[in-house]
C-alpha cells in the first residue's frame, strides 16, 4: 500500500489566471472573502458575491445577466448571528441561529427552495458557507507559524475532540494517512503560489472582490458554460486561498474541472476532475471516484454526489466543486434564450 513517503508530493501548481470568456458563453463566478475585525479568536465578517455574465457569440464585452452579494456575522463556533443580502430574499434572517455546516444546507433546502429551484447566484454563496467556515481558519497559518498549537490552547474541549478525530472524514484523511498529524508541518500547507484569478487581458471576466486588509480567507469559484450542438460543455475552476504577508496569496485547495452534458436530457455524459493544488500526498487518489456520477441528471447531482462520494469515498472539496454543476442547466438556459 502507498504511504505518504512513497507517493509523489501533492500537487501545488495554480491554473490562473483565469482563461478568458469563451465566445457565446455563460460564466458564474461566486465568491466568498472572509475577515475577522476582531482578530483570529473573534467573529468572522463573510461577505460574498456572485455574477452571471453573458457573452455574446461574437465575443468581447457582454452583459451582466444577475448578481447578488451577502454579508454573513459568525461566531466562532461557526453559529450565524447577522444576515443581509443584496437584492434581499424572503425569509433569509431565519438563517441566523445556525450553524454553518451539512445541516445548514438541509436548513437552505427546507426553508429557501426557491432559491435552489430558481438556481439564484447567491444560493451558490450561501452553500459555500459551511465549506467556507471549515477551511477559512488556515488562513492564520500564513500569519502565525505556531496557530495549531494556540488553536488547541483555546479551544473548548468538545471542538477540540471533533478536530483531533478527522480520521475517515475523507479520502485525504482516512486513517493512517499523513493528514490526520497536526504537528507535521501545518504551517506550510498550502504553500502553493495562488496566482491571480482575474486575467489581466480580460478585465470583465471576474466580477469584484472586496477589500480585506490583513488576514483574510478567499473561497472562489468560476463556471463557464457553453453550447456546442446537442452538448452542454464545462468548464469549471475552484480555489481556497489567503494572502501572504509578503505579498501575494498562498492556496491549498484548487481544482479544474470540465465537463459534457446532454443539452436535452441534462444528463452529464463525461467529467474530467484535474487536481491543482491539495494539502496531502493521498489527496489526488480519489479524483477517479468521480466517474460514479457519469449518467446522473444535473439538476439533481448535489444529492447524487452526496450518496456516491460520501466519507473517505469523496473529497470535501471536490464534492463542492461537483455538486455545483447543478447550477449549469440555469445557465444554459440563458444561452438558449439568448
Amino acid at each position: 500500500m502507498a504511504t505518504a513517503a512513497t507517493l509523489p508530493p501533492p500537487p501545488r501548481q495554480t491554473a490562473n489566471p483565469a482563461p478568458l470568456r469563451p465566445a457565446g458563453s455563460v460564466r458564474r463566478t461566486c465568491s466568498i472573502d472572509v475577515g475577522w475585525p476582531d482578530g483570529a479568536l473573534g467573529k468572522r465578517l463573510l461577505m460574498g458575491r456572485a455574477r452571471d455574465y453573458l457573452t455574446p457569440a461574437s465575443g468581447g464585452e457582454g452583459r451582466v445577466l444577475a448578481e447578488a452579494s451577502m454579508e454573513v456575522g459568525m461566531k466562532p463556533d461557526k453559529e450565524i448571528h447577522a444576515i443581509s443580502a443584496v437584492p434581499p430574499v424572503e425569509g433569509l434572517h431565519g438563517i441566523v441561529g445556525q450553524q454553518a455546516g451539512n445541516h445548514l444546507r438541509i436548513w437552505l433546502r427546507e426553508n429557501l427552495p426557491g432559491l435552489i429551484e430558481q438556481a439564484n447566484p447567491l444560493y451558490l454563496a450561501l452553500d459555500d458557507l459551511s465549506g467556507t467556515a471549515l477551511v477559512s481558519n488556515w488562513t492564520w497559518a500564513q500569519w502565525t507559524p505556531d496557530w495549531q498549537a494556540r488553536l488547541r490552547e483555546v479551544m473548548p474541549p468538545e471542538h477540540l475532540e471533533k478536530f483531533m478525530t478527522r480520521a475517515n472524514v475523507c479520502w485525504g484523511l482516512k486513517e493512517g494517512n499523513s493528514g490526520l498529524n497536526m504537528d507535521e508541518g501545518g504551517h506550510t500547507l498550502g504553500a502553493a503560489d495562488a496566482g491571480e484569478l482575474r486575467n489581466p487581458a480580460d478585465p470583465q471576466g471576474w466580477h469584484e472582490f472586496p477589500e480585506i486588509a490583513g488576514p483574510s480567507f478567499r473561497r472562489a469559484r468560476r463556471i463557464d458554460v457553453t453550447l456546442d450542438g446537442g452538448l452542454i460543455r464545462i468548464d469549471a475552476s475552484f480555489q481556497d486561498s489567503a494572502p501572504v504577508p509578503a505579498g501575494g496569496r498562498a492556496a491549498i485547495h484548487e481544482y479544474n474541472l470540465r465537463a459534457t452534458a446532454d443539452a436535452e436530457s441534462l444528463e452529464l455524459l463525461s467529467i474530467a476532475p484535474e487536481p491543482r493544488i491539495l494539502p496531502f500526498p493521498e489527496c489526488p487518489g480519489v479524483i477517479g471516484n468521480a466517474q460514479r456520477l457519469v449518467g446522473s441528471a444535473l439538476p439533481a447531482i448535489r444529492d447524487t454526489v452526496l450518496a456516491n462520494l460520501r466519507g473517505v469515498e469523496g473529497c470535501t472539496h471536490l464534492n463542492d466543486a461537483l455538486r455545483a454543476l447543478a447550477e449549469v442547466p440555469r445557465l444554459a438556459a440563458f444561452l438558449k434564450a439568448a
